[in-house]
C-alpha cells in the first residue's frame, strides 16, 4: 500500500512538473507581448498594445496568419476524410492486419519531420509544384493524418458493431447505415481528429520551412524570420494569438465532447 501510494506520488508530481514547464513559458510570452518597448522585456518596463496593432494591420504578418488558417483548415478537412475513410477501412480488418496497417499509418509520428520534409521537397521540385500552398497541404496532410486515424479508429473499437450490422439487415444502404448509425457514434473522435490536425498544421515550422515560398509563408515561418533577423513584440503577439485560438479550440472540443457524453447516457 505504501509502495503504491508512493508511486502514485510521484506520478502526480511528474504531471505537476510537467504541466508547470508547459504554462511556463506563455505565463512569460503573454505580458511581453504588451510591452511598451521596442524590443521583448520581462516584465514589461511599460504596458501598450501596439504590437498587436501591428500584427492585425502589418501585410506580412497578416499575409502569413491567413496562410496558416488556409493551409490548416485545408489539411484538417483532407486528414480528417483520408483518415476516417482509411480507420473505417482498417476495422474491417483481422486484427493481425489491422495492427500492421496501423503501425504503417504512424510512420509519419515516428520518422523526423525533417526527413518527410526533404523527400517531399525534392519530389515537389521535380514536379515544380515547390514553393505554392498545395505542397504545404501536401506535407502537413502526411504529418497530421496518423492522429485521425488513431482518434477514429478508437472511437470505432468503442462502438457496438451490431448496431450497424442491425441497420444493414433492415434494408439500409451501407452509406446509410453509416450516416445514420455510425457517424452519430463516432463523431467525437472525427471532431478530435480534426482538431488535432488544425492544430499541429497550424504550429508546423520544419515541413513549411522547407516548402513554403516568398508568397507561401506561414505564420510559423514568419514568426522564425522575425526572431532570426527582428526581435520585437510582434512575435510575442503573434505567440499570445496563437496560444489563445489553441486554447479556445481545445475548450470548445472539450465541451462538445461533454455535451455528447450527456446526450448519450440520457
Amino acid at each position: 500500500m505504501k509502495q503504491a501510494r508512493g508511486l502514485n506520488f510521484a506520478i502526480t508530481l511528474s504531471v505537476i512538473f510537467a504541466a508547470v514547464m508547459m504554462i511556463l513559458p506563455n505565463a512569460v510570452i503573454i505580458p511581453a507581448s504588451f510591452n511598451g518597448e521596442n524590443y521583448i522585456t520581462f516584465p514589461p518596463t511599460s504596458l501598450s498594445t501596439r504590437w498587436y496593432e501591428t500584427f492585425l494591420t502589418d501585410p506580412v504578418w497578416r499575409g502569413a496568419t491567413w496562410n496558416s488558417l488556409v493551409v490548416a483548415v485545408l489539411t484538417a478537412m483532407v486528414a480528417t476524410v483520408l483518415g476516417t475513410l482509411a480507420a473505417l477501412g482498417l476495422m474491417r480488418l483481422s486484427v493481425r492486419a489491422r495492427s500492421l496497417l496501423v503501425s504503417l499509418f504512424l510512420l509519419p509520428t515516428i520518422v523526423p519531420t525533417i526527413i518527410s520534409a526533404v523527400a517531399l521537397y525534392g519530389l515537389l521540385a521535380q514536379m515544380g509544384g515547390r514553393g505554392g500552398l498545395l505542397g504545404i497541404i501536401i506535407g502537413h496532410t502526411i504529418i497530421t493524418l496518423p492522429f485521425v486515424v488513431v482518434n477514429v479508429v478508437a472511437a470505432l473499437q468503442q462502438m457496438d458493431v451490431r448496431m450497424e450490422h442491425a441497420a444493414r439487415s433492415l434494408g439500409a444502404s451501407p452509406l446509410r447505415a453509416f450516416w445514420h448509425v455510425t457517424l452519430p457514434v463516432i463523431w467525437p473522435g472525427i471532431a478530435a481528429g480534426a482538431v488535432f490536425a488544425f492544430l499541429c498544421s497550424f504550429s508546423e515550422i520544419v515541413m513549411s520551412l522547407f516548402l513554403s515560398g516568398a508568397g507561401s509563408m506561414t505564420l510559423p515561418v514568419q514568426m522564425w524570420s522575425g526572431i532570426r533577423f527582428e526581435i520585437n513584440p510582434t512575435v510575442a503577439a503573434a505567440s499570445s494569438v496563437f496560444v489563445v485560438l489553441s486554447c479556445a479550440i481545445v475548450a470548445l472540443m472539450g465541451f462538445l465532447r461533454r455535451k455528447q457524453g450527456k446526450a448519450m447516457k440520457s
